[in-house]
């Protein structure tokens, strides 16, 4: 009998693949399932979870659109999961094992999941959550335990049968840095769009072996590294957590003596873990080092991403030095929208401090957020030669439909166009554009044009101060580019005086914290008189914090309007 799935894009591709191809491997236990298995094993998930929503639902009522959540660790089982809830035209809904009960307590909530899917591993942690609480729900959601693969369930034929409406889709949390976290509605035709822009410019093949380190509720960890991967029919390889080490072992492995691995073709993580990358490096065994240099090479990594948070320019140098010249690209996406902005391929086009061009099917402009109006392209730079920035608006198939069941947030982040093209999406983000000499020839069409280079946050990191507005990210740039300095957040505190004064606060190297002035520990004036011939003098901070880490989500990320509150208190 055959495996019967909805007719969509996903399900089209991974049937496309040959069934005996690698599909996910388990890169601790080395277990590995085909595209083939995946299908089957899809099928059998998909029919166990039809029955269990229909025990759950109320008579008559539809499956399709209900909200199906999940608590499920990285790796096949996970991917069997995700492509079952779509196969039975759900809503997924993944949760992440690090959040507190109340947290995933409010995510069940919002969402009015109908079930909370759980591994074995996470059983008991799911029970908690559903111990208490969700009385404002209609119906408390139905705890199903989902089965463990250790080995594949065989290959069947497939047959795909037409939907005659899709309600499918998955919903991703915001990470509430200025309001509870909002669901963001991605419907199954919003997710093949992103997949589809991704396979396109970043040209993902069956030959491509990724490293899966990241979680698996961002928009980078689900739709760059797995849906994308799984359309193009590429190998998925999971090792999550991160371990540096590990990490490290695994890319060496295939140029070690015994060889018995591939080598991997395509990593994309965050900031911070090419930052423990470089710190760690030293310290491998001088052969594990001649396979890493190796295994980073351009011809065998043939594709190296940072993103989900702005990437030091000694970063990025660092990695380019170890390699042996591969480039790292940068990209500017959001949960709302996916990957909407990316450098080339063409190391030319990995320009410092640039995310690059607007993706294929992706619409772009800048609005100036004092006048409101359009930056025409052609007008970059004003009458005063001074680079005009502009909030980042984006349009296109790629682009979320609604934050779940909230009206009122999704109209005030959308706004009508003059140009019957649809409503743009307002980001929240400042950017300036520009031209940059030897960019933009490779045969990449939709890498053309002027690049962009994100300034920050409109709500945290334009900071005003004396009539100038300040990038705190052109301020971190250049505090990280400095020997005393491991990590850096800029931020605007209030001043009676300027309206805002811009301060930092830092984590110090050990090895050169003691490198101030009279051998005293590095300060406020070593900084200034450090950055003096870097930047404007309205740019540089006038108060520095030394602290010994920085707050970050899974992602990378910094809450400045916390940090803000936590370091300089009344200030805020």
């Amino acid at each position: 009998m055959a495996s019967t799935f909805p007719d969509l894009p996903i399900f089209r591709a991974i049937a496309s693949h040959d069934p005996k191809s690698t599909a996910i491997i388990h890169s601790r236990s080395e277990r590995r399932f085909t595209y083939g298995e995946l299908l089957k094993d899809v099928e059998g998930a998909k029919v166990t979870l039809y029955n269990q929503l229909k025990s759950a639902s109320a008579e008559g009522e539809s499956r399709g659109g209900q909200r199906v959540a999940f608590l499920v660790e990285n790796g096949y089982d996970y991917v069997v999961t995700l492509l079952s809830i779509l196969a039975c035209d759900s809503i997924a809904v993944p949760l992440s094992s690090g959040f507190p009960a109340s947290e995933l307590r409010y995510i069940l909530e919002n969402s009015e999941a109908v079930t909370l899917l759980s591994s074995g591993k996470f059983q008991e942690k799911a029970e908690e959550v559903l111990k208490e609480g969700l009385e404002h729900l209609p119906r408390k959601p139905v705890l199903n335990v989902v089965e463990k693969r250790l080995t594949g369930n065989g290959e069947d034929e497939v047959q795909l049968v037409p939907l005659p409406l899709t309600k499918g889709g998955m919903m991703l949390y915001t990470s509430g840095t200025t309001s509870r976290p909002k669901g963001v509605l991605l419907p199954e035709k919003v997710l093949t769009a992103q997949a589809e822009s991704l396979h396109k410019a970043w040209q993902y093949t069956s030959r491509d072996h990724l490293l899966h380190v990241l979680p698996l509720h961002h928009i980078h960890g689900t739709v760059n590294a797995l849906l994308t991967p799984l359309f193009a029919g590429s190998t998925i390889e999971f090792m999550f957590p991160f371990n540096v080490d590990a990490v490290w072992e695994r890319l060496a492995a295939p140029f070690m003596p015994d060889k018995n691995k591939k080598p991997i073709t395509f990593l994309t993580v965050v900031p911070t873990i090419y930052n423990r990358f470089l710190s760690s490096f030293d310290k491998l065994a001088v052969p594990l080092q001649e396979a890493v240099k190796k295994a980073l090479l351009p011809e065998n990594l043939r594709l190296n991403i940072s993103g989900s948070a702005a990437l030091p320019t000694p970063t990025k140098k660092s990695w380019t030095e170890l390699s042996g010249g591969n480039v790292l690209l940068e990209r500017y996406g959001m949960t709302e929208v996916g990957m909407a902005l990316s450098c080339g391929l063409d190391f030319r086009d990995r320009v410092d401090g640039s995310v690059g061009w607007p993706l294929p099917s992706v619409q772009v402009r800048l609005v100036d957020s004092e006048t409101n109006e359009v930056v025409p392209l052609g007008h970059e730079v004003d009458e005063n030669g001074k680079e005009t920035e502009g909030e980042i608006q984006l349009r296109g198939p790629t682009v979320f439909e609604e934050y779940w069941r909230n009206e009122k947030a999704t109209s005030e982040e959308f706004v009508a166009s003059d140009d019957g093209g649809g409503k743009w999406f307002k980001t929240g983000d400042i950017a300036t554009r520009k031209i940059v000499d030897g960019a933009g020839q490779s045969g990449q069409g939709w890498a053309k044009g002027p690049m962009y280079f994100i300034r920050g946050r409109k709500s945290t990191d334009i900071i005003k101060s004396g009539g100038e507005k300040v990038s705190a990210l052109e301020i971190e740039r250049e505090l990280l580019s400095l020997p005393q300095i491991s990590e850096a957040a800029v931020v605007g505190v209030a001043s009676e005086q300027w309206g805002q004064k811009v301060a930092a606060v830092v984590v110090l190297d050990p090895a050169h914290a003691q490198t101030g002035k009279g051998g005293k520990t590095w300060g406020v004036m070593d900084m200034r008189r450090a950055l003096k011939d870097k930047l404007a003098n309205y740019k540089i901070p006038q108060e520095l914090k030394a602290v010994e880490e920085l707050p970050k989500n899974a992602m990378g990320k910094i809450n400045k309007k916390s940090l803000v509150k936590e370091i300089f208190g009344d200030q805020a």
